[in-house]
């Protein structure tokens, strides 16, 4: 179901419900940054370049994979370019970070880079991967203008990699690593989301490899955007017990760095006992974890997201999407594209509701979408 709201098109939603937006969204500043009725900011734009994967992991989608957007409707790489100069130029926008569905599966990634590059020397760009398909793309990625890269590795274990991607593909993706790696995109980062009774009891190994390779690991709590709709808490292995595994190990200390909206909470890594004197020299290194549900940092929350098909989502968890698409494939410029991108991100709900609970009870509805729908 669509509904007109203006400029924007919200989905999926009713149509009072739909008016009701619309009337707040009236309200959004006419100029300026990204702003929200609470005075959050979006500064970090999040753009998926296609729903597609090459992997089906458990946590993501179904086995038999998704029914995936027709080709036509995905942007183009001549619309993401304009969607990133009205973000940077007029909007506030200070990085960015190229999503999916799996990024590498566009061909021309490398030219949307480029093009991004060509325009904003400086902006921080970002793309988040599987990593299949990445060592033989590293280097021309770098030579495009990408700055650092995250990759999703959950196990270093090639059964349980193949248990939980479904497909066998761990020499590919540590290959990728040690491309990005020599290709200079540094720091490259490594996603890992434990599943109870698959990997749950790999923390410890996973940031042994990290620490060993000068790679920093970020833990991320498994969200109820799965493609099978079967996520629940009990199920989920939550930040507390992941800092207590790794705690067994090394010891950890809250990094002093600010964390500014990030969504990973940072520990640096220290041998056991160093610590004890209260002086402590170099950690071995440094670990994050991302607890979106079980410790919730929406207040501080600075993204705003484009799903692959040009829809604006202001929180990874909501029911409402404004069609952005509408306007870039008509005769709108750039001033009008950016005021419906205002009046969507005005109307970000001050909080996802995911800290209680009964989350997984019939107080909590799970967006229609799954993750590789939506863009990380």
């Amino acid at each position: 179901m669509s509904v007109e709201l203006g400029l924007p098109t919200v989905r999926p939603t009713a149509g009072n419900v739909a008016a009701s937006l619309a009337r707040r969204a009236a309200d959004a500043p006419a100029s300026g940054p990204l702003l929200d009725q609470f005075g959050r900011a979006g500064t970090d734009l999040r753009i998926s370049l296609t729903d597609k994967c090459n992997l089906r992991c458990t946590y993501c989608m179904p086995a038999e994979g998704m029914d995936w957007m027709p080709q036509e409707s995905l942007l183009t790489a001549d619309e993401v370019v304009r969607i990133v100069r009205i973000a940077v130029r007029d909007l506030g926008v200070e990085k960015l970070r190229l999503t999916g569905g799996e990024p590498l599966i566009r061909p021309d990634l490398e030219a949307i880079i480029a093009g991004i590059r060509a325009e904003h020397a400086e902006l921080p760009v970002a793309i988040t991967t599987n990593g299949i398909g990445l060592a033989a793309r590293a280097a021309k990625l770098a030579e495009a203008g990408l700055s650092r890269l995250n990759i999703s590795l959950d196990t270093i274990d090639a059964e349980t990699y193949a248990t939980l991607a479904r497909r066998d593909r761990l020499t590919q993706v540590l290959d990728g690593i040690d491309a990005a790696q020599a290709a200079g995109l540094s720091p490259v980062k490594i996603n890992a989301v434990l599943m109870r009774g698959v990997n749950d009891d790999q923390a410890a190994e996973l940031l042994d490899f990290a620490l060993a390779r000068g790679l920093e690991l970020r833990f991320i709590e498994q969200m109820p955007l799965d493609g099978d709709h079967g996520w629940t808490r009990a199920n989920m292995v939550t930040a507390e017990e992941i800092r207590t595994q790794l705690s067994a190990h090394w010891d950890l200390i809250a990094d002093d760095v600010p964390r500014a909206g990030a969504p990973a909470q940072r520990w640096r890594v220290y041998p056991h006992a160093s610590t004890a004197s209260g002086t402590v020299g170099e950690p071995l290194g440094r670990v994050g974890i991302i607890a979106s549900v079980t410790e919730p940092f929406c207040g501080d929350c600075t993204r705003t997201r484009i799903t692959a098909e040009g829809k604006i989502r202001s929180c990874l968890f909501s029911h409402e999407e404004f069609d952005l698409s509408l306007l870039l494939r008509s005769d709108a410029d750039d001033a009008a594209v950016g005021q419906a991108w205002r009046q969507a991100m005005w109307l970000k709900p001050r909080a996802h509701g995911m800290g209680r609970p009964g989350l997984d009870s019939d107080e909590y509805v799970q967006p229609e979408r799954s993750m590789s729908a939506i863009g990380g």
